[in-house]
């Protein structure tokens, strides 16, 4: 036998080569010779004690003194992924049977035959896993979920035939499939929630409006944003504050044995408020500093407004449920203005209680976490100077860059300032961050 094998095996493909094709070839050359699995084990002697390389794809042949050092780390490590191509080379170097390495790191004897191919074609770095990134069409489809999601908790579940006061998963779910016929299940959503930051708190901060016309003026507003001309401008408008002027608490780098503090009762220096206009098209910010939330204090918004934005066609005027906004005299002198020369005015109010909606917050947001937070001004002026500066840098960064900034100071707004169903810009959207993370 052992006189004819070398001779046998010599036509063979090294790679496709197997013991049963070795056996035919014996039973040609030997028709009285032995048998099967007499054949195989003295076979297997004959090719261990031999230099015959006949199954070099079933084992590795040779691994560099650079790479048995990562290996042996590998091995050392706590990575589960790393032991086991660490274990399947190694192993298969040292000659253990493929069906022991299998059992061994606990993969089929295909996945194991795969990774000794990979190293022998390409070594160690062939190893390393390839990530090619999520596909395309499952990102899109997942951040299409989430936003029509988003938007549905902003209306109330009665909209949709539901009685109930606030949504839960299952009406959710149920909905949703109404809506766009697909089957997004409870614990998805609920993921998705976490990932936006989203959690079910008290009557308070829910994101949900009560309003029964809620898609009647959301759908008014996204109809004027589509077909806002240069010529017209749109306004979302609020007031920050009234806020204190004293110590804020805030984040800051300090020594960790000496961390700051922050008195809870403590004498205030003052307090204001500062009313505010941000232009979507432009993310221009127009503001002033008063001691009222009032109708007075929107007219003379309006007015400021009707001033600087003179050679304007139109003004659209977005704000709050709030009942200065709504007021018979405000009203009135609207139409008086729109009979002037001036820009005509147009009001889109916000549904009620929807001020997630409204995108100024997000810039109160990033107001706040720039000049408020961590902060110790010692009079109103000084805390409205940081204000006004902060205003004005911002306002000149966005005639200088058109786009969203990337990392200065106003890109840590909540989140990105242009109007969409799906945003929360409230600021107490923060709080319900923190708390889901």
């Amino acid at each position: 036998m052992r006189s004819v094998l070398p001779g046998l095996i010599a036509g063979l493909s090294v790679g496709k080569a197997s013991v049963p094709k070795v056996f035919d070839l014996y039973r040609e050359a030997c028709p009285d010779g032995y048998g099967y699995e007499t054949f195989r084990k003295r076979f297997g002697v004959w090719h261990k004690a031999s230099n015959i390389c006949l199954f070099a794809h079933k084992k590795v042949m040779v691994i560099t003194d650079e790479d048995k050092i990562v290996f042996d780390h590998w091995l050392a490590g706590n990575n589960l992924r790393l032991w086991r191509h660490a274990t399947i080379i190694t192993d298969s170097f040292s000659g253990m049977h493929l069906k022991k390495i299998a059992e061994k790191v606990q993969f089929s004897n295909q996945t194991v035959l795969a990774y000794i191919a990979r190293y022998q074609e390409g070594g160690l770095v062939n190893l390393k896993r390839k990530y090619n990134g999520a596909n395309d069409h499952w990102v899109k489809s997942r951040e299409e979920k989430k936003q029509n999601l988003m938007k549905l908790i902003h209306q109330s579940p009665r909209l949709h035939g539901i009685n109930r006061a606030s949504w839960t998963l299952a009406d959710l779910s149920a909905v949703y499939y109404d809506l766009y016929g697909v089957n997004v299940a409870t614990s998805t959503i609920s993921l998705y929630f976490r990932q936006e930051g989203v959690g079910f708190r008290k009557a308070k901060v829910i994101l949900t409006s009560p309003d029964p016309n809620f898609q009647e003026k959301l759908d008014h507003i996204k109809s004027v944003l589509s077909k806002l001309k240069p010529d017209e401008k749109f306004f979302s408008i609020d007031e920050y504050g009234p806020f204190s002027i004293k110590m804020k608490p805030g984040w800051s780098y300090t020594k960790m044995d000496h961390p700051k503090t922050v008195k809870q009762f403590q004498k205030s220096k003052g307090w204001s408020i500062c009313t505010a206009a941000l232009e979507l098209s432009t993310n221009q910010v127009t503001h002033f500093y008063s001691r009222k939330k009032d109708t007075d204090e929107m007219i003379k918004l309006i007015d400021l407004l009707v001033t600087r934005y003179a050679s304007a066609q139109k003004l659209y005027l977005s704000w709050d449920a709030a009942s200065w906004h709504s007021s018979a005299k405000l009203k009135a002198h609207v139409q008086l203005l729109n009979k002037t020369r001036g820009p005509q005015l147009e009001l889109a109010p916000l549904p009620s209680t929807a001020q997630f909606l409204n995108v100024i917050e997000s810039v109160f947001s990033g107001l706040a976490r720039a000049v408020m937070h961590n902060s110790d001004y010692q009079s109103v002026e000084e805390c409205q100077a940081a204000i006004t500066s902060y205003f004005d840098e911002r306002n000149a960064h966005f005639r200088k860059h058109p786009k969203r900034a990337g990392k200065t100071i106003w890109g840590k707004e909540t989140v990105k300032p242009i109007f969409n169903e799906a945003s929360n810009c409230k600021d107490f959207q923060n709080t319900l961050r923190r708390k889901v993370k």
